[in-house]
């Protein structure tokens, strides 16, 4: 009900929001630029490459962020590709220099069903990570649809903002069980999404924004620009709103009188203030420098402006003293981080409610000046510019709180990696209505005729078959042999479609959703078949699912076993064991009986048949499988002739899994 509300209410602001942008775009013309992109229209004119991983990070700041992480994401997955969205232009701008052509990029649709829909149709990916909070109902709905996992990553939750949440409880509920994996800058976050209700995987994995990655563009500007800077006192004041530059500009005649060589550089947070601002300097009577003139400044130049995009960082270092933005005005402040990771002495106005952590351990170590308004700030602007030692103090005790802040990209991308996998092997390919996926290290391509078992037969590799429900045919691939099942549906639904299920998409369909969670498992360390291709059938309203996984070598499953001998209490005790390790792993068996459980030669226990299984957060399912395994052994008892169970085995289940439990921590 809440999703229909809400999309009504989105169709209803269509009109106002097409007239915001066609506002924003006065000052800004890039706002008026790529509409199509914002309905996802005409992405095939982008020429975006599907099944790979997307990162949403919605401006500037987020894209900074996140851009260590996208550089490890492509180290880790170098066969995926990554698509990297954004929703302003000035995002933009900053994914296109800081990352290139070593990404896709466009910007994330608005949020209306049609084109989260026409999105996600057309890229298809295998992960969703949105940078920080930026939660947007019908993008992780369309995602829970189509099994596509969504990871929130470097998520802050203020007091404020939970208590916003709060209000509408049920609402944030569903939104936030559509979220697979959280990791949260810190833990008051994390306990506050807790509070919330959100019920899935968290980790408190640190703030990314502790690690920058300067541009080499960047390095090249800093080089420039500092044979100029060094012979001037250098006072940076980044991202600016209206209403502060008014107020720095009011203080630099002053500071001017006691520091002749000073150079106070304005870097409004948003271009379209730029032209306002420089009329505010000259309208002061100030000298003005425009980074847009690409001239170096002269030596008689007072005020700065730094009218460019991305280059924040550059001016940070090249500063004696730096004052953070949004802070003299009840805006909350902006980012501390990339000017202390360069030992900068750091000044900031009282309304610091954004980053309110990292300024309170900012200043129980010294390492920050807060001041309470304008007045104050020259009183410590006088201060910190007179001594150059207390400056290189502040600075540096603020860059050891960075060092130690530091190893949220490798806990993100470790966390990422136990989602979905640390390699992603399999390769995609597309033949009219079928979708292939396989594993380069059995089939260099693939085509509909190694689901085919005649095919098969006629290659003379049909090795053997067994028969329940439908047949599964045993093949011989090179050196491998491999196990080939289509899917089939079972009850009297079966009777009817046989093996027609209705229209799903790719990554949601029976057989990718049985790859992938094999493939998750085997990374695990679970004892489960390796998957090495699937096939999506599409035909109309209805789709057909095969797959093939290499055969477990010298194995029976426990009915036939138990056939033919007891099994012994170590046995007993390592099948409790293997259900455990599942358990502990959130994995739910939707058919574990005795038949869905193999013993190979080495008394290794196998876990198979994962058709319809999926993973899970904590719950009484485990209990669930566990009395399911029970009924079948006492089914077969009562239904074969000859069958080795005993009820007293059960301990010995019981015994192996709770070993496993208290071995590694409770399921």
């Amino acid at each position: 009900m809440f999703r229909l509300i809400y999309s009504l209410l989105l169709y209803l602001l269509l009109l106002p929001l097409l007239l915001y942008l066609l506002w924003r775009s006065r000052k800004d013309p890039a706002y008026r630029q790529r509409l199509t992109e914002r309905f996802s229209w005409q992405l095939a004119a982008l020429k975006l490459k599907p099944h790979g991983i997307v990162v949403h990070a919605v401006s500037v700041g987020e894209v900074i962020a996140a851009t260590p992480l996208i550089r490890q994401l492509q180290k880790r997955y170098p066969t995926q590709p990554i698509t990297v969205t954004c929703t302003t232009p000035t995002g933009s701008a900053t994914i296109v220099d800081r990352l290139g052509d070593s990404v896709q990029h466009c910007y994330l649709p608005f949020d209306y069903v049609g084109a989260v829909g026409r999105f996600l149709r057309h890229l298809q990916p295998r992960l969703v990570v949105i940078v920080e909070t930026e939660l947007w109902p019908n993008l992780l709905a369309g995602c829970r649809y189509a099994n596509i996992p969504v990871v929130v990553v470097n998520a802050r939750l203020s007091a404020k903002s939970a208590k916003g949440y709060r209000r509408f409880h049920k609402v944030s509920q569903s939104l936030l069980a559509d979220i697979r994996l959280l990791l949260c800058q810190n833990r008051a976050t994390a306990a506050r999404f807790r509070a919330l209700g959100y019920r899935n995987e968290l980790q408190v994995a640190g703030n990314l924004k502790f690690e920058l990655a300067l541009p080499t563009t960047q390095q090249a500007l800093v080089e420039r620009f500092a044979p100029v800077m060094s012979n001037r006192l250098v006072w940076v004041a980044g991202s600016t709103h209206a209403g502060e530059d008014e107020q720095l500009l009011a203080l630099y005649p002053a500071l001017k009188q006691q520091f002749p060589n000073l150079l106070l550089m304005l870097v409004p947070r948003h271009l379209e203030r730029f032209d306002k601002v420089a009329d505010l300097v000259t309208g002061a009577g100030l000298s003005l420098w425009r980074r847009s003139s690409d001239r170096l400044p002269e030596a008689n130049v007072e005020v700065a402006l730094g009218d460019s995009m991305g280059e924040l960082l550059s001016w940070y270092q090249l500063a004696d003293l730096v004052f953070i933005g949004g802070s003299l005005i009840p805006r909350g402040g902006h980012n501390p981080l990339e000017a202390i990771s360069f030992a900068k002495a750091v000044q900031s106005g009282p309304h610091v409610f954004n980053f309110k952590e990292a300024y309170r351990q900012l200043q129980q170590r010294s390492a920050v000046s807060i001041v309470s308004d304008a007045t104050a700030l020259l009183a410590d602007s006088q201060r910190l510019l007179a001594d150059k030692a207390l400056r290189q103090t502040q600075g540096q005790r603020a860059q050891v709180f960075f060092l130690q802040q530091q190893g949220a990209t490798s806990r993100t991308l470790q966390a990422i990696a136990q989602l979905i996998g640390a390699s992603m092997p399999h390769h995609v390919h597309q033949q009219g209505h079928e979708t292939f996926w396989f594993d380069p290290k059995f089939f260099s391509t693939l085509s509909a005729a190694q689901f085919d078992s005649q095919w098969w037969q006629q290659q003379d590799a049909v090795i053997g078959s067994s028969s329940g429900r439908n047949i599964a045919y045993f093949v011989k691939h090179q050196q491998h042999k491999l196990v080939l099942r289509h899917y089939y549906r079972g009850g009297l639904v079966g009777k009817l479609l046989h093996d027609q299920f209705w229209l799903q998409s790719v990554g949601n369909s029976r057989a990718m959703q049985e790859y992938q969670l094999l493939a998750w498992m085997r990374e695990q360390g679970l004892a489960v078949p390796k998957p090495v291709a699937a096939r999506y059938q599409r035909s109309g309203l209805i789709y057909r699912a095969d797959l093939l996984i290499e055969l477990i070598p010298d194995s029976k499953d426990l009915a036939a076993i138990l056939q033919q001998r007891l099994l012994t209490q170590a046995e007993w005790q390592a099948v409790g064991k293997a259900i455990a390790r599942m358990h502990q792993l959130g994995v739910y068996h939707s058919d574990l009986n005795c038949r869905n459980i193999m013993l190979d030669g080495s008394g290794t226990v196998w876990l198979i048949d994962f058709d319809k299984c999926q993973r899970r957060s904590k719950g009484p399912w485990t209990e669930q499988n566990l009395a399911r395994l029970l009924r079948s052994l006492n089914k077969e008892l009562g239904k074969l002739p000859v069958f080795h169970w005993q009820a007293a085995a059960w301990d010995d289940v019981m015994q192996g899994y709770q070993q496993q439990l208290n071995s590694k921590g409770q399921a």
